[in-house]
């Protein structure tokens, strides 16, 4: 019944005047993608009052237009500049950057246009799949769940940092401290704010994220001068502005399955309200490090560690949907503003979504997965001059870059002290840099700690302080405990594997 439903929203975007609002969705998601700080958080939140004017379906086409192709926008400025346009492409930065930087610009952009794409496609199919048991998945996980999730991202986190446990330890701690700052998730106490209003709520992760991955970026390129490739020879220059991409494609191809693991931990991890792209994100890119036969080529030019967070990137824009469609609970800021845009058009997000508009919903899984293609052929098509990005001399580049990213920052809130804080967070970050500390294992904290925090809490109030107990009588949490356990140990099964092949 539901491939009927998608069938017909998929004719009719091809045979009305609705094509025409998804391709202005897909270009305007592109716009806002790539330019550092803004997302499609942003896009959105300025269409609602634009969609009033507009029928229901169309307004789905729109939005799904941007929700689909944000996420791989975000990813040139993250391949070519070490820039992420959206914060779950920061992710993409870690070994998409040094693909750039080695003049193969053009391999990391096909690769991630066509992991976007296929992500994105296979999360629909995975949407389709679980729409009709979509509340009993999401309404599995309670605060044990939660609890164990992030503990699982953490431990992942922490063992994939490999020549540099104890730094990368010291920076989780430093995440840590940092998710503590703000009113306690439980009692409302204020923590660590030193007496300024501004740290109430917490450190943004926006600003965060952009000073640590773009701001401390441009320092170190405004510090070392030349361009972003470096001094490449000229065989590379020709090779970055000619050649390359449809390798790229190839390549995800070769690793169907980087590409399979990553969409599946997109799909879970967006279904599940609160975590979103960021940590699907880091979570399929940490995940595909330890599983790899050469987990030491990850962080300089490993084109597995594109594709697999490009593809969860992209396959968790279904994932949130199941939340959203299932009982109107938003799987991400992006579908807590898609929720403002059906609210606006007289739809009532919940159980009943599917029975009373289910034409507009097909209609967003079509728009969604149609962005994601579009995008990806309009990045690939475009490739050849993209790459030309880094070969821009570092006085260019980097004034630009700062500039659009404090721009977009100060945008999202209209506030002065985000702007100070990506600042803050930007000289932060290349220290880290600099005195060779693992950026990833603070953000990943940052983004994690509220979540485990409020979720232990609730644990052990739930539990009368039998928190192990509870979690034990939950099949879903004993699930995730034997992951973590696996996930701790599985740097030391690999090494004594190695360890029996030396011997042999």
């Amino acid at each position: 019944m539901g491939f009927d439903a998608l069938l017909d929203a998929l004719l009719q975007v091809l045979g009305s005047a609705g094509s025409l609002y998804l391709l202005g969705g897909v270009v305007l998601g592109l716009l806002f993608g790539v330019i550092p700080g803004l997302g499609g958080t942003t896009a959105l939140a300025l269409l609602i009052p634009v969609t009033y004017s507009l029928e229901p379906i169309e307004a789905m086409y729109l939005a799904g237009g941007v929700m689909g192709a944000t996420s791989f926008g975000g990813s040139i400025t993250a391949i070519l500049l070490n820039t992420p346009g959206t914060a779950p492409n920061a992710a993409t930065t870690f070994d998409g950057y040094p693909l750039a930087r080695q003049g193969r610009a053009g391999l990391a952009i096909g690769a991630a246009a066509a992991a976007s794409s296929l992500g994105g496609l296979i999360g629909l199919i995975t949407l389709i799949l679980f729409i009709p048991i979509a509340k009993q998945i999401v309404l599995s996980f309670g605060p044990a769940e939660f609890f164990l999730l992030t503990i699982l991202g953490l431990t992942a986190i922490a063992v994939s940092v490999r020549g540099k446990l104890l730094r990368g330890l010291i920076a989780g701690c430093v995440g840590l401290l940092f998710a503590f700052v703000g009113s306690d998730a439980i009692s409302g106490d204020l923590r660590f704010t030193g007496g300024i209003d501004y740290l109430w709520d917490g450190i943004p992760l926006v600003p965060t994220l952009t000073g640590m991955f773009a701001i401390s970026q441009m320092i170190e390129l405004a510090l070392k001068g030349g361009s972003v490739a470096g001094a490449a020879t000229q065989a590379s220059k020709k090779q970055m502005q000619i050649s390359g991409v449809g390798e790229g494609v190839l390549s995800v191809f070769r690793h169907w399955d980087v590409l399979l693991r990553g969409s599946i931990i997109g799909t879970i991890i967006g279904a599940i309200p609160g975590l979103g792209g960021t940590v699907a994100s880091f979570l399929a890119y940490s995940s595909t490090a330890q599983t790899d036969r050469d987990p030491e080529s990850f962080g300089k030019g490993n084109i597995r560690g594109v594709i697999a967070p490009e593809s969860a990137n992209n396959a968790k824009d279904g994932g949130s949907l199941i939340p959203t469609v299932a009982f109107g609970i938003p799987g991400s800021a992006e579908t807590a503003l898609f929720l403002g845009i059906l609210v606006l058009h007289g739809i009532d997000p919940g159980p009943a979504i599917l029975l009373y508009n289910e034409r507009e919903i097909y209609g967003l899984i079509v728009a969604l997965t149609a962005a994601a293609i579009g995008a990806s052929l309009i990045g690939l098509a475009l490739s050849r001059w993209l790459v030309l990005i880094t070969r821009i001399d570092a006085g260019i580049v980097v004034p630009v870059v700062i500039a659009l990213s404090l721009t977009g920052v100060y945008v999202l809130d209209g506030r002065m002290a985000d702007v100070l804080l990506t600042i803050i967070m930007g000289v932060l970050g290349y220290l880290m840099i600099r005195f060779d500390y693992p950026r990833l294992t603070l953000v990943i904290a940052l983004v994690l700690g509220d979540t485990a925090e409020r979720s232990f809490h609730q644990v052990q109030l739930i539990s009368d302080g039998h928190a192990l107990d509870f979690m034990m009588g939950r099949p879903v949490a004993v699930v995730l405990l034997g992951a973590t356990v696996f996930t701790f140990f599985l740097p030391i099964m690999r090494k004594l594997r190695l360890r029996r092949g030396s011997r042999a």
